[in-house]
C-alpha cells in the first residue's frame, strides 16, 4: 500500500471517530471516555497481535521508545484530545488537531533530518490552506446542532486541542525508528494503546473529579467507545504508523490531516445543515493540494 493511501485512510478513519465520540466524550467526559475506549481497543489488539506472533517484530532496544511514545502521544495526546472534542465539537476540535502536521514537520526535520522539494512544499501549503479554509468557514448561518455547540471556556478548549496535536506528533516520531527497523504497525499500536489504557485505569487512584465519569456507563455509550476505538485507534492508528514506516513523516501528517475536510459530508449528513460554500472551496484547494503531494516524481 502507498504511504499516502494510508496516510489519507488514517484521515477519514478520524473523521468518523469525531463524529461518533463528541456525544460520548460529552456523557462521560473525555477522561473517563478515553479510558473505556482505550480498554475496548487493547483488548481486540492483544487479542490479534499475541496469537499473530506480531509483537516479536518489535525489537527489544525499542521497546522503552514505544512505551514512552504511548504514554506521550496516546495517554496524554489522546485524552487531550477528546477533552477537546467534549468542550468544542467535532470541526473545531479538527483544525486545532491539524496543527500536529506542521508540528511534525519541524520535529521531523530536527530529529531525523527529512526535507520537502518544492512540489511536496507547495502541495502542503494547499493542503494546509485548504483545512483552514474548511474549517473555519464550515458553519453556515443555520447551523444549530448539538455537535457545533461548544460547552465551557473557548480559550481552554483550543489549548487543550493544541496540547493534543502536540502530543499526537511527538508521541508517533518516537515510534518511527521502531517502524523503519521492521516492527509490525499493528503491534507498536497495541503496545501503545496497551500502556495507555494501564496509565488510564492507574488515573483513577488519583483523588481528583476530573478522571471520573460524568455518568454511569449505559449500551450506547459503550458501543460508541467501542466503534470509535475500532475505528479511530485500531484501524486510524495503525495506517498512520503504516504511513510513518514507509515514507516521510511530514508528508504523512499533512495528509492525515485532511480529517476536518472529510468530516463535513459526514456534518452534513448527521445534522442535515449543508456547510457553507467557502468550506467546499477549502476542500477544493485541500484535493489540489493532496494531488500536487502525490505526483512528487514530477
Amino acid at each position: 500500500m502507498p504511504y499516502e493511501l494510508a496516510a489519507l485512510g488514517s484521515a477519514l478513519c478520524w473523521s468518523l471517530t469525531g463524529i461518533i465520540s463528541t456525544p460520548a466524550s460529552r456523557y462521560l467526559g473525555g477522561i473517563a471516555y478515553t479510558r473505556i475506549r482505550m480498554l475496548v481497543v487493547t483488548v481486540l489488539m492483544m487479542a490479534w497481535v499475541i496469537p499473530s506472533g506480531a509483537l516479536a517484530s518489535i525489537d527489544a532496544s525499542y521497546w522503552p521508545a514505544i512505551i514512552l511514545s504511548g504514554l506521550v502521544g496516546i495517554f496524554v495526546g489522546d485524552t487531550a484530545l477528546f477533552t477537546a472534542m467534549a468542550r468544542l465539537g467535532p470541526r473545531r476540535t479538527g483544525v486545532l488537531f491539524a496543527t500536529n502536521a506542521p508540528m511534525t514537520v519541524v520535529i521531523g526535520w530536527l530529529w531525523f533530518g527529512e526535507s520537502l522539494g518544492p512540489y511536496q512544499v507547495l502541495g502542503c501549503a494547499a493542503v494546509a490552506a485548504g483545512v483552514s479554509i474548511a474549517i473555519f468557514f464550515a458553519r453556515g448561518a443555520g447551523t444549530t446542532h448539538t455537535l457545533e455547540a461548544v460547552q465551557g471556556a473557548v480559550w481552554q478548549g483550543v489549548l487543550i486541542g493544541l496540547l493534543a496535536a502536540f502530543c499526537q506528533a511527538v508521541g508517533a516520531l518516537m515510534a518511527k525508528p521502531a517502524l523503519m527497523a521492521g516492527a509490525d504497525p499493528v503491534a507498536v499500536t497495541a503496545v501503545r494503546v496497551g500502556v495507555s489504557m494501564l496509565a488510564l485505569h492507574a488515573s483513577l487512584l488519583l483523588p481528583l473529579p476530573a478522571v471520573r465519569a460524568r455518568n454511569a456507563l449505559n449500551r450506547e455509550m459503550f458501543l460508541r467507545a467501542t466503534l470509535a476505538g475500532c475505528i479511530g485507534m485500531a484501524l486510524g492508528m495503525s495506517l498512520l504508523l503504516y504511513a510513518f514506516a514507509h515514507g516521510n513523516a511530514g508528508i504523512s501528517a499533512i495528509l492525515s490531516t485532511t480529517s476536518p475536510v472529510m468530516v463535513l459530508p459526514l456534518l452534513w449528513v448527521v445534522t442535515r445543515q449543508r456547510p457553507s460554500p467557502g468550506a467546499w472551496t477549502g476542500a477544493v484547494i485541500c484535493v489540489a493540494g493532496t494531488a500536487v503531494i502525490l505526483a512528487r516524481g514530477v
